[in-house]
Order: C-alpha cells, then structure tokens, then sequence
C-alpha cells in the first residue's frame, strides 16, 4: 500500500506544483527612476558593469515598458497582474480594493511553497488584503526562509530616484560635457549636469545591484535562481516620468535564466540576446506563475512571457497616466515595435502642468524659464504648450518623440490600427478612467471599482467613452452635440459634454452658454467645477462672477470631500487673476482631508500654496 501511495504522490506533483515541489527560487532586483541607460542597451556614456555583465549571460528585452510612468501605479500593475485604469487604481495614492476573491501575487506564490520577501517599498494604490507577504520592509530577505524552502525576493533600489538626481552637492564623476541631451531638452549646463548626475546615480544603483547578485553566489543558490532586473519607469528627468511617451513608460529589463531552468526561459530566449517583444509590469504577476507552474488565474489581464503556461507574444503594450500628484490628466498610449501613439482625452491641459515635486527638479525650473523668455526651439518648446488629441511616433527615426506624424498620409493606416487598438484595449478592460475620481469610490460604493466596472447600470462605458471621445477631439462641427451631453441623465457623460466646451475654449462656450449656464446648478460637483472653469475662463464678467462663487463653495475639502476640492483648487488655480476675490477663503481653507490615505493628504496643500502664489502675483 506504501508503494502504491508513493507512485500515486509522485504522478500528482507536477499537476500541483505547490509545497514540496522542485521550484525555482526567484530574484527581482529593481532601480527607481531610471529607463535603459545601460552600457548593455547600446550607451556608450553609461558605466553600468554588473548589469552589462548580467546581460551577458541573460537576455535584454528592448520594448519593457512600466505601463505607468510613475511608480505607485507601475507598482499596483505589478501586484495586481491587472491594468490600473480597470481597477480604479490609475490615480497616484488614490486607494481602491480588488474583488474580494482576488489576491496579490505573492498569496498565489505562498500557496506554491514559495517564501515571499519584499525589501522594502510597496506603495502601491490598492489596499493589501489578508497575507501577502512573509517579510516586507527593510528586514526582508530570502535568508530568513526555512531550510530548502524556495523563494521570491525582491530588493528596491532607491539610489537612481528623481530626488537624487537633484541633490546638491555633488561630486560629479561623469562629464556633463559628454552626455546626450535628448532633443526636448534645452542643452543648458545646468540640464547637462543633471542628466550626468543620473548617470553617476546610474553607477552606484549598478554597484549595488551585483552586490545583491553576489550574495547569491556566496549562498551558494545562484545556480537555483532565476533573475530579473528592472528599473520601474523611465528616466527621473521631467517628460520621462510622469508621461506615457516611451521615453516614460520604457524600462530596462533582462533576465537571466541558469541552465538548469531553461526549459523555462521564454521561447525566444537567448544567452547574451535581445528580444524586442513587447512586456509590460502586467505580464509579470502572469509569468511568475507560469514560472512556477500554476496557470495564472483568468482575472489577470496580462499574459506570460515565460513558464509552463507562455502566452503569444502580443502586439502592443498599453500605458496611461491619470491624476499626477494634485493635477488631473487622462491620457492612454500604445506601444508597438516601430510606433507609439498617445490619445489625449484631455487635450487642453499643458503637457508640464505644475506638479509641485516636478519643480523642484533644477532641469524643470531652467527648461521652464528659458520657455517664458522665447529662448527655445519648436521640440523644447512643445512640453510648455497644449497637447493635440491623438499623437503618433516612429521610435525607429524619431527615438525622442517629437515630430508627431498624426497628419502624415504615408502613417495613415498605422495611425487607424494604433487607433483601433486603443479602443479595443479600453474596451476590453472596462477602463473606468472616464469617470471624474470621485465618480470611481461613489459609483463603486458596496463593491470594488473593478466590479462596478462591469456592471452597464452603474457604468454605462461605451456611451461614456463615446462622450469623452467626441470632447476631446476639438472638432468645432461637434459643438452642438458637446453641448447636447449636458442633457444626459449621466453624471460622467454630462461631465464630457462641459469638459468638451472648456476645451474649445471661447467657441465652445460661447455656443454652449446657456448649457454650461443651467449646469453650474447640476447635482453632480464635478460638472458644476467643470462649468465653472470654462464660463469663469472664457465667459464675460457676469459668468465669471457666478463661476467663483460656485469654485469657492466647492474648494473646501471638509465639507465637499477631497475629489470635488481637488478638482475645483485646479480651476481656480487656471482661472489665474480672475479668481482673486477666493484668496482669503482659500488661505484658512483646511488642508490635509482625513478622508483619503495619508500619501494624498499633501496634494490639497500643494494646491493651496500654488494657488495662493500666483493669486499674490509670485512666482
């Protein structure tokens, strides 16, 4: 009977694949603030040995990208195995659940066996629920499992972050002299010496990364341990981060598989290789399970590019970017081999809206002064400026994206399929970006974001993105339709229709006046804010009256909620002068609400000393 039972254990293990099994251990080594600057993706300038070396006998993949360009929702991509704009979790430090049956990657890892570290940031947008990790913080660390127990350790490197590439003093060891100022970029001594102290930061993130490798070799477990490194979104710099070009969303990524886990390796895999196939942080919960055996679960909407359970290489990658720190933004890019396109549903915010801790940034406050003194070209002067509704690059020809080939005849047909993609994209994930953020909590209220998502009752997607479609595309004829949405039964739709007239500025308010008039009594705060912007904006003098009075009773966070304040200090902050009667209440307004995780709490402040600065008339 003994014998019989043995036969029966061992033809079960590999259809469990859990505690017991022969598992790979698995190590995520991950940079901050950095895009592929590395002496293995062909930059001459970077000093970057260990991971050169890790190239060498791995393999580089050349179209990563971080989905987000920022890192608290790159991170809930990660951890999630799902697109932020379906969970509710695009906006940074906006907290949403997952269904209650959905768990973060590590717990599915747990349940295989494995020992689940993280060392040390989370900051994800979604709340952790039950176990997750073993060990996250700064004590986290595969040596801690028990005896022959496989892991998954992760270790974040802070050393390559924005913060640092700004920290005076510093002793530079790369010549600014030498490096390459990408073309929307003023080549300034002070951009310069910035982009050389990303590179010096580059250098010691390297260092430390083969320090971690090395303790592999020292465990004597390297063998047994498959690696990957990646950076979590591009480069620092301002229009890296924070923006869904390719130059924000594309990440280093190589992998290294040792030989007696080829048979897991991707099937384009090759030693000293590169792969051009398209990955995403989506793709990563996905093909840690494959890695590990288990299908992933169908929820996770990104595909394995590694494991037992490979998926087909998919044609493009997907990025956005929402709400950055206290500025409101919707944008959705796509990433194919050659091209990249980018859909602008909020075309008449500038591209450098001023984000408080973008600023601080030296290569941020130079670019943005030479730009008010006419000093710079038509590509470095183009991130200070409006954006237009749908853009298109050839990162083949044009690799800093600047020359926008939306009206080329010869791109017309990539520019529909790109065009197309998105939409089916957004389609098939129920992207529910298209409600203001406060419309995501109210509307999902006895549920998850996720979950109202797919329901058509409380979220009618298709007719609202068809609004958000038509307002954002700034064509004049559509005027009569734009200003037609703010009869619609829908809040968001109603909100696309107000949104759409703002954008086309004094045409669009001057046909939809009386529209935008009767909506600064509308029942839903965000479209009266909205209404309030455009007729305080572009209306006359008997408009602007009433839109202060409206953006005034709405600005406090304690009696509105945090997502109606937030929306209307942005539109007293863009009515400039106009609003300055609002300066006494907006300085005794309160300005950490209690309501939101205490990450976001700083994001009213910020609004609030911007606003106070340019309504005294400071800089």
């Amino acid at each position: 009977m003994k014998n019989i039972l043995s036969c029966i254990a061992l033809l079960l293990m590999p259809l469990l694949g859990s505690h017991g099994a022969d598992l790979p251990n698995i190590l995520w080594v991950t940079s901050e603030d950095n895009g592929p600057h590395l002496g293995c993706y062909g930059y001459d300038y970077a000093t970057t040995p260990h991971l050169d070396s890790l190239a060498n006998k791995g393999m580089i993949y050349t179209r990563a990208i971080s989905n987000a360009p920022v890192c608290a929702p790159a991170r809930t991509t990660i951890i999630s195995g799902m697109y932020p704009p379906s969970t509710g979790s695009e906006h940074m430090r906006s907290m949403t659940s997952l269904p209650s049956d959905y768990k973060m990657y590590p717990a599915y890892l747990r349940e295989l066996g494995y020992y689940c570290t993280n060392n040390s940031k989370e900051d994800y947008n979604l709340r952790k629920e039950g176990e997750v990790w073993h060990e996250s913080g700064r004590k986290g660390h595969w040596k801690n499992r028990a005896k022959d127990s496989p892991f998954f350790a992760v270790f974040n490197i802070t050393t390559s972050h924005e913060s640092q590439i700004r920290k005076r003093p510093h002793t530079q060891v790369h010549d600014p002299a030498k490096v390459r100022v990408p073309a929307y970029h003023p080549d300034h001594p002070e951009v310069r010496k910035d982009w050389a102290q990303y590179h010096d930061k580059m250098t010691e993130m390297d260092s430390q990364i083969g320090a971690r490798i090395q303790e592999l070799k020292n465990e004597g477990v390297e063998e047994d341990t498959i690696i990957f490194y990646y950076g979590d979104h591009g480069s620092g710099m301002p229009r890296s981060k924070r923006w869904p070009f390719f130059s924000g969303l594309n990440v280093p990524l190589i992998v290294h598989v040792p030989e007696k886990w080829k048979h897991l390796a991707s099937s384009d895999y090759k030693v000293g290789g590169s792969s051009n196939r398209r990955v995403g942080f989506v793709d990563l919960a996905p093909t840690l399970l494959s890695i590990a055996g288990k299908k992933p679960p169908a929820h996770m909407q990104g595909h394995a590019f590694m494991g037992n359970h490979e998926a087909p290489a998919q044609e493009y990658g997907y990025g956005f970017r929402g709400r950055m720190d206290e500025r409101y933004d919707m944008v959705r890019s796509v990433v194919g081999e050659r091209y990249m396109y980018v859909r602008n549903y909020m075309p008449h915010k500038l591209y450098g809206q001023h984000v408080g801790y973008m600023f601080v940034t030296t290569t941020t406050q130079v670019w943005k002064r030479l730009f008010d003194e006419g000093m710079l070209n038509e590509a470095q002067s183009h991130f200070w400026k409006t954006k237009p509704p749908e853009e298109l690059y050839d990162l083949q020809e044009d690799p800093d994206e600047v020359n926008n080939l939306v009206k080329s005849k010869k791109h017309a047909k990539t520019l529909a399929e790109m065009r197309k993609a998105h939409i089916d994209h957004v389609t098939n994930i129920r992207d529910v970006g298209f409600l203001p953020e406060g419309e995501i909590h109210s509307r999902s209220k006895g549920s998850t974001p996720y979950e109202m998502g797919q329901d058509y009752k409380k979220y009618p997607f298709e007719k609202i993105r068809a609004a958000a479609d038509m307002a954002s595309s700034m064509n004049k004829g559509d005027l009569p339709k734009i200003a037609k949405l703010l009869e619609d039964k829908d809040s968001a739709v109603r909100y696309w229709g107000a949104l759409g007239l703002l954008m086309q500025e004094k045409g669009g308010v001057k046909h939809g006046k009386d529209a935008l008039t009767k909506a600064l009594q509308d029942s839903s705060p965000y479209v009266r804010v909205i209404a309030a912007e455009a007729l305080g904006k572009f209306g006359n003098k008997k408009n602007l009256k009433s839109a202060v009075k409206v953006l005034g009773e709405t600005a406090d966070p304690v009696k509105n909620g945090c997502f109606p304040s937030m929306l209307a200090m942005n539109a007293i902050d863009h009515l400039d002068d106009k609003a300055k009667s609002l300066l006494p209440m907006i300085q005794s307004m309160p300005r950490t609400p209690n309501e939101v995780d205490k990450r976001f709490q700083g994001y009213v402040g910020r609004l609030v000393d911007t606003t106070v600065r340019e309504l005294k008339g400071e800089k």
